[in-house]
């Protein structure tokens, strides 16, 4: 198993490395980003960090053998996303999580899984891990719901909590099974007093490995 937490607090510190162009398969991308934050600083970077570790040590105890992409300290930007594509492939991950916050507006409220769309370009080929990428964000956004009490994405996914994109670096070039979640809106005051919960944090890790048990079972 591995997990992915976007983002890295160290980004705000090294523009010009992470905005390094990186090959995506469909075009160039910059490296990373530096995320998203909350009307009061709180950001995702820290965010995505915190959940990961509570999924880690929830997956853990249940005899997983869980890879993070990065580790507090352990380097100063990044991973690129490119990289962090490699990460999971090279494991040969059962699945790969990519835990996130989204950046959108006010009112803009709830959660949702992004999905790989099919890209055959470049280096990238994604028609393996189409439709096991859709059950690992189906049964994640079921777990999360019910493990969270957040609605799916008001915003976008037309009610399904689902997303599928083709312009991410990190799904276009994964091998394995791979999604994004996004957690809440961190630009919506309600979603953002959420995200800054910590007993509302554990929800999330729960929801996540609640979905990959689901995504796993025989």
């Amino acid at each position: 198993m591995v997990i992915d937490p976007g983002h890295n607090p160290g980004n705000f510190r090294h523009s010009t490395d992470i905005n390094q162009l990186v090959d995506i398969g469909t075009n160039r991308k910059e490296c990373d980003t530096t995320g998203t934050e909350t009307e009061d600083g709180y950001t995702e970077a820290a965010f995505t960090r915190d959940v990961s570790q509570r999924l880690r040590t929830l997956l853990e105890k249940e005899g997983a053998k869980v890879v993070l992409t990065h580790e507090e300290g352990e380097r100063a930007f990044g991973p690129c996303i490119d990289e962090r594509a490699r990460i999971g492939n090279t494991a040969k991950a059962d699945a790969v999580i990519s835990v996130h916050a989204d950046g959108s507006a006010e009112g803009h409220r709830g959660f949702h899984v992004i999905l790989p769309g099919k890209v055959t370009s470049g280096g990238a080929d994604t028609t393996a891990i189409v439709g096991p990428s859709r059950q690992l964000g189906e049964h994640v956004v079921a777990a999360f719901a019910r493990a969270t009490g957040s609605g799916r994405a008001n915003y976008l996914g037309s009610g399904t909590g689902l997303d599928v994109r083709t312009d991410l670096g990190g799904l276009n070039l994964s091998t394995v099974p791979k999604v994004f979640v996004e957690c809440g809106n961190m630009q919506d005051s309600q979603d953002a007093a959420l995200l800054a919960n910590g007993d509302w944090r554990q929800k999330a890790a729960l929801g996540i490995a609640e979905g990959l048990r689901a995504f796993l079972a025989p």
